[in-house]
């Protein structure tokens, strides 16, 4: 007994009943729909084998005789069939020809999702998995990667991630001047999200340029003035100078622990119970009474930097226990 596939099926019945192919197209469209409900309740169960062939079943009857399926309610299907093939792919089994089959036709149905799809969540979803099938844990082929990435770009210039993704490419392979560039082109396009500015910070200080670290932290405080994460992180920095940096001068150092103490001070009036916080405002002092010169003023540091450690451990005991509670409950 013969078996027929569910696009060949409708087009003998399609000739046997002599129907228009507008008839047969609504039943193909049908059909279609049929085979991606059931494909996204296996995705949804995460049996991507399964939604592997649900989902190729419905391009083939959406696609009829042309070479794309064009319906923007069924063609999503492409992006979903290249995430369950992505879904499967292994990277410690990179190098085995079945594994990394199942990656070339998940990079095949993502560009086609970039490619066809309408709505412009999932056609930039497509391209956000496909730059991660480049990247280092898949196939680490930056190259292939910014491409996209400048399409990303060209389709949604305010998103700031785009121009990040862009730019550690160019970090990585040693182009810090163009790296930069995008960086500082991300925080003028939205230059009022704080995100921009911590991760200018942050390619900064990797670069070693902890003035501009600087620059680019204190510019976030200014636009979340009420968020102590933003001061507690400053002060970060500024400690990390004064106690790693042995090239420093004392008086530089002490200049940076100064700073470190204002922010930190900042961090602490904003949330009281902060652990963090604490514990680096005794960090600070600690630093600070190293630099003094008084025996007198030292020993008032060191028992202020205790006090703030104490201070520190019961807030984390407290919330500890708290949390134990609700957990309990």
């Amino acid at each position: 007994m013969h078996k027929f596939s569910s696009k060949a099926s409708v087009s003998v019945l399609c000739a046997a009943l002599g129907l228009a192919v507008a008839g047969c197209s609504q039943i193909n469209t049908l059909k279609a729909t049929m085979a991606f409900k059931d494909a996204n309740q296996l995705y949804r169960g995460q049996d991507f084998r399964a939604a592997v062939a649900k989902y190729s079943e419905t391009i083939d009857l959406c696609r009829g005789s042309e070479p794309d399926c064009t319906d923007v309610k069924l063609n999503p299907a492409y992006f979903f069939l290249g995430n369950s093939y992505d879904n499967q792919y292994r990277p410690a089994r990179r190098g085995e020809p079945a594994n990394d089959a199942l990656l070339t036709k998940a990079i095949e149905n993502y560009k086609k999702a970039a490619e066809v799809v309408a709505d412009p969540l999932t056609k930039q979803r497509a391209m956000e998995y496909l730059v991660a099938a480049y990247g280092p844990d898949k196939l680490n082929e930056p190259s292939e990667a910014e491409p996209i990435l400048r399409r990303m770009i060209e389709l949604d210039p305010s998103e700031p991630s785009n121009y990040t993704y862009l730019s550690r490419i160019y970090e990585e392979n040693g182009d810090y001047e163009q790296a930069e560039q995008l960086l500082v082109k991300a925080r003028d396009m939205k230059a009022n999200d704080p995100g921009v500015y911590m991760t200018l910070a942050t390619f900064y200080s990797r670069q070693g340029e902890f003035d501009k670290s600087m620059e680019a932290l204190k510019a976030r405080a200014e636009k979340e003035p009420n968020n102590p994460e933003a001061f507690y992180t400053i002060a970060q920095f500024y400690w990390e100078k004064a106690y790693r940096d042995f090239t420093l001068s004392d008086g530089d150092k002490m200049k940076f622990v100064v700073a470190g103490n204002e922010a930190i001070d900042k961090a602490i009036q904003l949330k009281s119970d902060y652990p963090e916080a604490l514990t680096y405002k005794g960090l600070l002092l600690r630093v600070q009474a190293n630099l003094e010169k008084n025996p007198t003023r030292q020993q008032e540091l060191v028992k202020e930097a205790a006090t703030y450690s104490e201070k520190a451990a019961a807030v984390q005991a407290k919330q500890r226990a708290a949390s134990g509670g609700r957990s309990g409950e």
